[in-house]
């Protein structure tokens, strides 16, 4: 068993809008299974607390992170079509950001093995100098210079295998060879960044890899990424500390995307991520939430991946199963995918999953 920590708060909640997918009914269903199930109590709680302003500065601009506070000040508003702030999003996003960093406090100074923050409003599409799709403030972005500010750490890896492309945090990074950022996602689909020729740029160069997946990929090809791509530029990259943003859009059933995934390989991925982080950094493996739009499937997902974190021998919680039609094949794809990027297969490696 590994020493798993987490992090929420209900004031987490209060950032809603009613008919939104991004809503509240995310985390307070997701809460719900988590009690019924008894997980909660095998785990440490972290503490919730707003993110210090100098920490949210290291990544936003403090006349975007005004504008945020002076919208919530205001009653509200949208900051574009998809994106809106409520009375309460200002601190629901400080809230968020900072139970990150607290949690990966807890991971960094060994008091936890790894963990899940289960916040939101969600940050992987937050730029620097604005908010967009759903999000407000990047957390993994802050998190990671958190890391590399607070704890001496000199390389991160973040793995983002939501749907969209992360391209607040692609963006943020893209000049930086300290940060590794490695996606998988639907495309072209929303936001239209995240083609596979998006490398990073100087001395970045090499250390943003994309997988633009088309739709209706599944178990088989994503966790033909993970081992094929993934693995290989981590182990050359030697991280130390993986953060993972977990979005669970990906899922077959999720109402906003195409893809095949189950929850079934989700649990896959996780645990690939967590033999690399055994490799490489100590088990340092920090998850946090962002997409997936599912209650039922989203609750399931993230139980399930506490008991790969964990290593709960009640294994997997999957009540969907698999998708009624079978996935697209995409070792072609993969194949060129490690080519542009000078991986070559490893002995022995096999394309069947």
């Amino acid at each position: 068993m590994r020493n798993t920590a987490y992090v929420y708060d209900p004031f987490n909640l209060r950032h809603t809008l009613e008919g939104h997918p991004e809503n509240y009914r995310r985390l307070e269903q997701t809460w719900a299974l988590l009690q019924r199930d008894g997980i909660l109590d095998r785990l440490m709680q972290i503490p919730s607390s707003p993110a210090p302003l100098d920490a949210v500065l290291r990544v936003h601009t403090p006349r975007y992170i005004e504008a945020l506070q002076q919208i919530a000040d205001g009653g509200g508003g949208q900051i574009d079509g998809d994106t809106y702030v409520n009375p309460d999003s200002y601190h629901a996003a400080l809230l968020a950001a900072g139970g990150l960093l607290n949690l990966t406090d807890a991971v960094l100074y060994g008091q936890a093995d790894n963990g899940f923050a289960l916040i939101r409003p969600p940050g992987h599409h937050a730029l620097v100098h604005r908010g967009m799709g759903f999000c407000l403030l990047n957390n993994v972005a802050i998190a990671a210079r958190w890391a590399q500010d607070r704890h001496g750490v000199g390389r991160v890896l973040v793995v983002d295998f939501d749907v969209h492309h992360g391209n607040g945090t692609q963006d943020i990074f893209y000049e930086d060879p300290t940060v590794m950022f490695f996606s998988t996602h639907q495309f072209p689909y929303y936001p239209g960044t995240g083609a596979a020729d998006e490398l990073g740029v100087e001395l970045g160069h090499g250390v943003n890899v994309n997988v633009p997946f088309p739709a209706y990929v599944g178990d088989q090809g994503y966790l033909r990424a993970f081992r094929r791509l993934l693995a290989p530029a981590v182990r050359d990259f030697r991280p130390d500390v993986i953060f993972l943003s977990a979005g669970f859009d990906a899922h077959w059933m999720d109402p906003l995307a195409g893809m095949q995934l189950s929850i079934t390989g989700y649990a896959a991925l996780v645990e690939e991520l967590l033999g690399l982080a055994d490799d490489l950094c100590h088990g340092k493996l920090i998850c946090v939430l962002e997409g997936g739009y599912h209650l039922d499937v989203l609750a399931h997902s993230v139980l399930t991946t506490f008991r790969v974190l964990s290593g709960s021998p009640q294994g997997i919680s999957d009540p969907f199963g698999q998708p009624p039609e079978g996935e697209r094949n995409v070792t072609q794809l993969i194949d060129r995918l490690a080519n542009l990027h000078g991986f070559k297969a490893p002995p022995f490696y096999s394309l069947r999953a």
